[in-house]
């Protein structure tokens, strides 16, 4: 029937979807537990429910905490994590350390220790994964779709020219090619490096 053109059945694992599909997807993250009688440093005006709240929180073992949480950079005023469901491969969430839903109750620094950082992980992304392309942007309001409408988050999303696979036209699916805990090792080495 297929003749030589016939598709061998490939298994694609993504057991780290799961959880996505059972709680129904969505941004309202939950980062990982704090060990036991470790307390969180939040930042003033921080919401210990907000998932982006506690990963910018300062901890005893930052190191520890931010590879479970998926914390590549932590800025004087800005977190930058990976994105727990990925739409592709090194998609990152950078967000005010303080949590705000409005873009003009930012404070100057804020602003600009965004876009400083946004330009930074874009630089790194572009080196190490050879990125070819970049969505950005920041869902403001439920209505526009943000998952978490009070604490900003800008989205970065590294494209490739093809990226857009059968996977996503025939099963309505993306495959992300590289694991979570990998790219935050990679990442974290990079910036690591430039302290």
């Amino acid at each position: 029937m297929y003749g030589d053109n016939r598709l061998d059945e490939q298994r694609l694992w993504a057991p780290w979807r799961l959880e996505y599909i059972s709680r129904g997807g969505g941004e309202n993250e939950t980062p990982a537990e704090d060990s036991p009688g470790e307390s969180l440093r939040f930042a003033p005006g921080a919401d210990p429910e907000c998932f982006l709240c506690r990963c910018g929180a300062a901890s005893q073992d930052p190191r520890s905490s931010d590879r479970k949480n998926l914390v590549v950079h932590r800025g004087k005023h800005i977190v930058t994590l990976l994105n727990r469901y990925p739409y592709n491969n090194g998609h990152l969430l950078v967000a005010p350390r303080r949590h705000e839903g409005r873009l003009d109750k930012l404070s100057e620094a804020e602003w600009l220790e965004t876009h400083q950082v946004m330009a930074t992980m874009i630089g790194h992304i572009e080196r190490m994964m050879g990125a070819e392309g970049f969505n950005m942007g920041l869902n403001l309001g439920r209505a526009a779709g943000a998952g978490v409408p009070d604490h900003l988050h800008w989205h970065i999303v590294p494209r490739w020219a093809g990226d857009v696979n059968f996977i996503t036209s025939v099963a309505g699916a993306r495959v992300i090619p590289q694991a979570l805990d990998a790219l935050w090792e990679l990442l974290g080495d990079a910036l690591s490096n430039e302290s």
